[in-house]
Parts: structure tokens; C-alpha cells; sequence
């Protein structure tokens, strides 16, 4: 066992990754990972958390999720639907999103839970019958949960790329705003200043020998394996550059940290801020085992969104044209339809 808790031989590491190793060992910046996977095993033996996001959704008591949000006064924000606020709202929303996965046999699997004073952060993928015809797709989903020290809900942020389900980009403006004094400890820290500086080999070496990065649009987007990375990321900084993020939000629990961030950049391209969140997974040695991406980043996008309407959007789900993916996937089609009959 090396001086990080790791079992294992460290000159089979690759050489950056075993300076920053020890960088990380010598500025102390992250605890023993079996450490904070006992803390946070015994914090969720004795914290009472609302259910799972979709489980709530697909139970039928939307009174339920009313009550799980401080004085009953449910705020959430999804990619498709856009802002719901209020009683009634969230009742409308609930009961068309429980239909929509019923009619795609949707079902869900649990990836991981993220726990902080704050804030939860609950990944799962939601597997469904493709509107096509072709057979099912995966979604993964991130829902971000602001809590209370009781646990109540302050507001939820669900997010998902809309790739899997229509093969567009659905451009979401941020939010919420950055936060300049957050800074991620450890390999997440380091993560993201070689994101943002473009820096290929120093963003590699944050990932475990078989650590794998995942793109919004699932399993078929998984890179694992140093060669795989460095094809990845290689591929991400061909634009002249990194990707710097604003961050927005930080939850760590000292095995996973999550950030909300804003897209600003990609390469040497401005595009319009786009709002994201990303999980990094800590493996046994402090390095990342994985990197799941959650957003629609369009780093092209070929017109400023609909949903640009400065710091609020009270107005997104009615102003908006908010589709269910079944929608439009139907209008798509039915306009491949009219273009053939010309």
C-alpha cells in the first residue's frame, strides 16, 4: 500500500500521475477515500432524505413531493419543460412526465447519490423505448436538490442532454450565477484547470489507470482507459484550448464532487453560457475513477437560445415551445413528411 492508500505497484503508474500523487500528498489536499466512504455510509444510515427523484414521480403522490419542499412551495427547473414553480404547476408537470416514462417502459438505474450539507445530488440513467421504433436508448440524469438543515427542498435542477432522445442540442442558458470563490480540492481541482487550460496530459493523469469519463449522451460515450482519455480529450482541445467552466455550485461528500457550472468557452470559440453539472468519482488512490458529464453544451450553436431572457425565467414553460421528446420527434418527422411531398 503506497502513502495515498492505494494497493498496488506505483511504478506501473504513468510518471504524471504519480508526481501528482504526490503533490496531493504533500499539500495534503484530499482525505483517505476509505475514510469518507465510511463517514458518508454512516451519514446516510441516520439522514431521513425525500425518495428518489423519479421514484417519487412515478408513485402518484404528488402531494408528497409538495410536502418535501420548504412550506410547499416546490421550485424545479428541467431541461424540457423548463422552470415549474408553484403547487399546482408541479402537480401538471408530475402527472405528464409519470405518463411520458410509462408510455417508453422506463426504467430507472440508480448510479450514485452524492451527499453534502447543503445539497444532494442524484445521478441515475433512465433506459426507454426510442420514439423510432429502433429499439431503447439510455439517459443519464442528474438532479440537483438544495436542502434545508431539516432536509426540506429548496429547489430542484434536473439535467440531461436531449441528444439521446431527439439527436439535437437543446442550448439552456444558466441557472444560476458563478461563484468565483469555490475551488474543487484534489484530482476535481486539478481536473478542472487542465480542462481549462487544455492541458491533455495533466488532465489524463487526474483519471486511475482504468478511470473512465462519460458524456451526456451515455454508455455509448464512455471512454475508459488511458489511450481512450487522451483520444477523448485530445479530440475536446482540437478547438485552440480548453474549456474554462464557471462554477456555480460545489457539493463533495470526499469521495464524489459535484459542480453546476456555466460553459462560457470551448477553445477559442465564445459561445453562449450553458448550464451543466458534472460528477467526479474519487477511486481508492485519490485519483478520479470516473467523469459523468451532465449537459446539452452545444459549442456551435447556431442561434442565441429562446431561453435567453436575462437573470429570471418565470416565463420558459409557457413562452417556450415545450415539447415531450415524443413530441418532437413526431413534428420532426412529420416535416421530413411534408419536405418529401414537395
Amino acid at each position: 500500500m503506497n502513502s495515498v492508500g492505494y494497493v498496488g505497484s506505483c511504478a506501473a503508474r504513468d510518471p504524471t500521475q504519480r508526481r501528482f500523487l504526490d503533490a496531493l500528498d504533500a499539500r495534503g489536499l484530499y482525505r483517505p477515500i476509505a475514510e469518507a466512504r465510511r463517514a458518508q455510509e454512516a451519514e446516510a444510515e441516520g439522514t431521513n432524505d425525500a425518495v428518489p427523484y423519479y421514484e417519487g414521480i412515478l408513485a402518484d403522490e404528488p402531494d408528497a413531493l409538495v410536502r418535501s419542499f420548504v412550506a410547499g412551495k416546490p421550485v424545479l427547473d428541467d431541461p424540457l419543460a423548463g422552470r415549474v414553480e408553484g403547487t399546482r404547476e408541479l402537480r401538471s408537470f408530475v402527472a405528464e412526465q409519470a405518463a411520458w416514462l410509462r408510455e417508453r417502459d422506463a426504467v430507472v438505474e440508480n448510479v450514485a447519490l452524492t451527499r453534502a450539507p447543503s445539497r444532494t445530488v442524484e445521478e441515475v440513467v433512465l433506459n426507454l423505448l426510442a420514439d423510432d421504433g429502433s429499439g431503447r436508448v439510455e439517459l443519464p440524469v442528474a438532479v440537483v436538490a438544495d436542502r434545508n438543515p431539516d432536509r426540506t427542498v429548496k429547489v430542484v435542477r434536473v439535467y440531461h442532454s436531449t441528444w439521446p432522445l431527439t439527436g439535437e442540442h437543446r442550448v439552456r442558458l444558466p441557472l444560476l450565477p458563478a461563484d468565483p470563490n469555490l475551488h474543487a480540492e484534489g484530482a476535481p481541482g486539478e481536473y478542472q484547470r487542465a480542462l481549462a487550460e487544455g492541458d491533455l496530459a495533466g488532465i489524463v493523469a487526474t483519471f486511475e489507470p482504468d478511470g473512465y469519463a462519460r458524456e451526456p449522451s451515455g454508455a455509448a460515450f464512455l471512454r475508459r482507459g488511458t489511450e481512450a482519455l487522451y483520444e477523448l480529450y485530445g479530440h475536446i482541445f482540437a478547438n485552440s484550448g480548453g474549456i474554462p467552466l464557471e462554477h456555480c455550485t460545489l457539493a463533495d461528500d470526499g469521495v464524489r464532487c459535484a459542480i453546476e457550472y456555466n460553459c462560457v468557452r470551448w477553445g477559442d470559440t465564445e459561445i453562449p453560457p450553458q448550464a451543466g453539472v458534472a460528477v467526479y468519482e474519487r477511486g481508492g488512490s485519490g485519483l478520479l475513477a470516473a467523469a459523468r458529464i451532465y449537459d446539452d453544451v452545444d459549442p456551435h450553436p447556431s442561434r442565441t437560445p429562446p431561453s435567453a431572457r436575462g437573470k429570471n425565467f418565470p416565463e420558459r414553460r409557457n413562452a417556450e415551445v415545450q415539447h415531450s421528446p415524443l413530441q418532437t420527434t413526431q413534428d420532426r418527422q412529420r416535416r421530413r413528411k411534408m419536405r418529401a411531398a414537395r
